[in-house]
């Protein structure tokens, strides 16, 4: 979705030409509660040619690839005693609780994160199976901190900040 009406809210380059209250009242269209039922949702900004022209190569397609089946087949296996259960965010909060439960450290950045965002008990469980996710992507079996951490940075169009 656009960020607002003209399409140039927080735009690096380009001024939005919307008054706060028309980006405001765009942005209310779009519901909390809907917002809540969204794991990952990211505000994206144009890539500066700068950084699309830069000869630096990251990961290939297909080594990405490998890590996400690997990944897929760590939630198999964990899930194959639960019918029609196969990935982590299918989990309800007794799975929660065991596949995904952060030590002492990541709770106490969760409950930070809860608190200064004013985030949703939804979206608790949402960032812990982000995170677990995360997790499995390294093939750590345990949550965490930095799993946490990028998980709850995944959450930013339900902050009260966001275009505020």
């Amino acid at each position: 979705m656009n960020p607002c009406p003209c399409g140039y809210y927080n735009h690096p380059t380009k001024p939005c030409v919307c008054s706060p209250g028309q980006v405001q009242k765009y942005l209310n269209k779009i519901s909390g509660p809907l917002l809540d039922r969204i794991d990952i949702q990211i505000e994206i900004v144009p890539v500066p040619f700068d950084k699309i022209s830069d000869q630096r190569r990251g990961e290939t397609s297909a080594i990405i690839r490998e890590r996400v089946m690997k990944a897929r087949q760590i939630q198999e296996k964990r899930y194959k005693d639960f019918p029609g259960l196969h990935c982590n965010a299918q989990m309800n909060s007794q799975l929660l609780d065991i596949y995904a439960h952060p030590d002492e450290k990541g709770l106490q950045l969760l409950r930070t994160a809860m608190t200064r965002l004013n985030l949703s008990a939804r979206a608790y469980d949402r960032i812990l199976k982000v995170a677990r996710t995360i997790a499995d992507l390294e093939s750590c079996e345990q949550i965490l901190p930095n799993h946490l951490a990028e998980a709850i940075g995944y959450r930013n169009l339900d902050r009260e900040t966001w275009a505020g």
